[in-house]
């Protein structure tokens, strides 16, 4: 099995050696695979909110925290956490949903702001250019 970081060529149809140089065929040299950069992240973004189950979290761990102090794996948390999750009745969730729901609606209110913004900024630096 060749190595993940390197492709063949389209000549080449053999298998490659374990220095990955050369195929037992004399095909050239593999091409290293380029891993491409995430492009960089505006500090200015508003960021996603929290799902509902996010929030149960986060009262979960306080209580359960609580309750078993010697506990401190947050696997073991996290499964808890999971398990009551699926246990609890709507009619239980609806305080997290409305949490959520109405982070949610701030959060696309912020966004069209932003790209608002962006968009004046971008039309702005337009013009500025051309003087």
């Amino acid at each position: 099995m060749r190595s993940p970081s390197f492709t063949r060529r389209a000549s080449c149809t053999g298998r490659t050696p374990p220095d990955h140089s050369r195929c037992s065929h004399n095909c050239p040299k593999l091409k290293p695979r380029v891993k491409k950069k995430p492009p960089k992240q505006d500090p200015k973004k508003p960021k996603k909110p929290p799902t509902a189950f996010f929030y149960f979290l986060d009262d979960f761990r306080k209580i359960f925290k609580e309750q078993n102090p010697d506990v401190k794996s947050m696997r073991d948390i996290g499964k808890a956490c999971g398990e009551k999750w699926k246990t609890m009745s709507f009619e239980e969730k609806v305080a997290y949903y409305d949490r959520a729901t109405d982070k949610r609606a701030e959060f696309d209110k912020a966004m069209s702001d932003y790209i608002k913004r962006r968009e004046i900024g971008e039309e702005e630096s337009e013009e500025s250019d051309e003087e």
